[in-house]
């Protein structure tokens, strides 16, 4: 039985391996339905820009593209948000965000795939990670952080919240339509602050912060060709 099982999995990793060599070799490049720049501004929300490191884009293929922005609202509340957008080569470009997380020292347990109603649009799949670490401060002192983070991945038509979905989507594309989207990451991020700081937000309120944000951000950003469920 054991014998039979192993004869099985071994045809299901070489067949999905195989995969790979029916790649088209020169591919088309569908148009790409999100906007790079992120506004530097958005409602009560003002932007500045972050730096990409050197070392993010040596990591990432070529021809992939950034752009991130911190914002703050004037009442102490803070959000990281960030866009990565592909190259052609889908196994360099974009990967999911829970890599660099862990390598930054985030600390997280599986994530949770949420549906976020975007006004006038439909509703958009994101994925909601809670990730903790301990900093070192100014005075040596440890204290912990905690944090939120949304992530979804939007193509030239089609939106997921997996990792997982979007390669799958890729591959059919290329192996079916000699094509691949030009697929985006965006992120977005806040910490906890309800015990950091005077009037912080505990994690129910810095979620309706993100999610409020989310609902602005994605119609800024996604094009009319983005479908959402």
């Amino acid at each position: 039985m054991i014998t039979k099982r192993l004869a099985i999995l071994f045809v299901v990793l070489a067949g999905g391996l195989s995969c790979v060599f029916a790649l088209p070799k020169q591919l088309g490049v569908a148009e790409q339905g999100v906007l790079l720049t992120l506004p530097d501004s958005l409602g009560e929300w003002w932007g500045r820009h972050v730096e990409v490191t050197q070392h993010e884009k040596d990591v990432l293929g070529k021809g992939t593209e950034f752009s991130r922005k911190e914002y703050s609202n004037g009442r102490g509340d803070v959000i990281l948000g960030s866009v990565v957008l592909s190259g052609q080569d889908m196994m360099t470009s974009i990967h999911r965000p829970e890599r660099c997380l862990r390598a930054q020292g985030w600390e997280f347990n599986p994530g949770d795939e949420r549906v976020i109603d975007v006004p006038g649009h439909g509703k958009l799949p994101v994925m909601r990670l809670r990730n903790h670490k301990t900093v070192k401060t100014n005075d040596g002192q440890s204290v912990p952080v905690e944090n939120l983070c949304y992530y979804w991945f939007a193509g030239s038509r089609d939106l997921t919240e997996s990792h997982l979905s979007r390669v799958w989507i890729d591959l059919k594309d290329r192996l079916a339509g000699g094509y691949a989207q030009r697929w985006a990451m965006f992120m977005v991020a806040s910490n906890i602050t309800a015990k950091q700081q005077k009037f912080g937000r505990n994690e129910a309120e810095t979620d309706e912060v993100l999610t409020e944000f989310i609902r602005q951000l994605a119609p800024k950003m996604h094009t009319d060709k983005i479908r959402y469920q």
